[in-house]
C-alpha cells in the first residue's frame, strides 16, 4: 500500500504535515486542509484508508493528548463529533473507526504531532485486493474528496 511504503521511507526530520498545513493558510486545498478552528484543523489523509478519511490535529506540536491544554482537547473531541455529523451526512457510511496512535510503537506516522483517524467505514467495504495486491481500492480521489467534502464544512462551525 502506497502509505504503507510511504510511513516505512519517511525520514523522521521530514516536515510535520501537521505543522504544514497549519502554517500555509491559503493553501488549504493543496494541504487538503477543510476546516480551521481556534485551537485545531481538519484535514484529509493523502492516502485514505476509506473515502472520507479524515484527520484532527492541534496547532500546537505536541506528541500526547496530556500535553494539550484543557480547551485544546475539548476543540478535538468537538471537531471529532462534528466531523462525524457530516460525514453522516455526506457518506452514509454503516460505522467509523476512529483512533489516536501516540508514539511510532503504536503506528503513528507522525509520532511528534498527536491527531485523531477518522474512518468511514460500509458494510462489505473490503474485498481481496487488499489480502491478494496489498492495496486498497478507493472508490473516489482525494481531491474529489476534497471537493465534495468542503461543501459540507459549515457543519463543523456548529
Amino acid at each position: 500500500m502506497r502509505y504503507v511504503k510511504y510511513a516505512a521511507i519517511r525520514k523522521p526530520t521530514e516536515e510535520c504535515i501537521f505543522c504544514k498545513a497549519r502554517d500555509e493558510v491559503g493553501k488549504e486545498r493543496e494541504n487538503l486542509v477543510l476546516f480551521r478552528a481556534k485551537y485545531c484543523l481538519v484535514m484529509l489523509n493523502l492516502f485514505p484508508y476509506n473515502t472520507g478519511h479524515l484527520m484532527i490535529a492541534p496547532y500546537r506540536h505536541v506528541p500526547s493528548l496530556e500535553q494539550l491544554s484543557d480547551e485544546e482537547l475539548t476543540e478535538l473531541m468537538v471537531l471529532t463529533k462534528r466531523c462525524l455529523k457530516m460525514l453522516r451526512e455526506v457518506y452514509r457510511p454503516d460505522g467509523f473507526n476512529i483512533g489516536i496512535n501516540i508514539g511510532r510503537v503504536a503506528g503513528a506516522g507522525f509520532e511528534g504531532h498527536v491527531h485523531i483517524h477518522i474512518v468511514p467505514r460500509w458494510n462489505g467495504d473490503t474485498n481481496f485486493m487488499p489480502v491478494i495486491a496489498g492495496t486498497k481500492v478507493i472508490p473516489e480521489s482525494v481531491l474529489d474528496t476534497y471537493d465534495t467534502l468542503i461543501k459540507y464544512t459549515h457543519l463543523l462551525r456548529e
